[in-house]
């Protein structure tokens, strides 16, 4: 008797965010990813780059990121779960879809995927979903099946 979807086990666990540059010379190609298709001028990505060149050029979230990612790896280990905790952002290395292509060329079938945006929103939740969907839909047949963790803004433990 085969699982059906609803009751196969999870290959990976996916921490979705919406990734930050890592140094100076990512700052404004990063700013392009998540601006693209807005028609905003590239002089207010240089004002808004600004921002990011007070820290270096690196934004906090990464690192805020890989704690999460070593913490929820050492839940699932003290809970006897060797699930493998993957990241994939929607605007910077590592990008979602190739994260989770290279997740399916070591087998992944099945993701369960929490999206570090807390909210019930358009950005907040609505448009992760779409991301997620869009990276399934790139990666066709070898995509994993994907499913996401509710916004969790209103659970008693956040």
């Amino acid at each position: 008797m085969s699982e059906t979807r609803a009751t196969a086990p999870y290959d990976a666990l996916l921490v979705c965010s919406f990734g930050g540059p890592n140094r100076t010379p990512d700052v404004l190609p990063f700013l392009k990813n998540v601006t693209d298709g807005k028609g905003i001028p590239d002089e207010r990505l240089v004002e808004v780059g600004e921002h990011y060149y007070h820290f270096g050029g690196k934004s906090p979230i990464n690192v805020q990121n890989l704690a999460l990612i070593d913490a929820l790896t050492a839940e699932l280990r003290a809970r006897g779960e060797n699930l493998p905790v993957l990241w994939g952002n929607r605007n910077w290395h590592p990008f979602t879809v190739d994260t989770l292509r290279d997740a399916a060329a070591f087998g992944t079938r099945r993701v369960l995927a929490i999206v570090t945006s807390a909210y019930a929103s358009y950005s907040g939740s609505r448009q992760y979903r779409e991301h997620l969907a869009a990276a399934v839909a790139e990666l066709g047949d070898a995509a994993p099946e994907i499913d996401i963790v509710r916004p969790f803004f209103n659970d008693p433990g956040f």
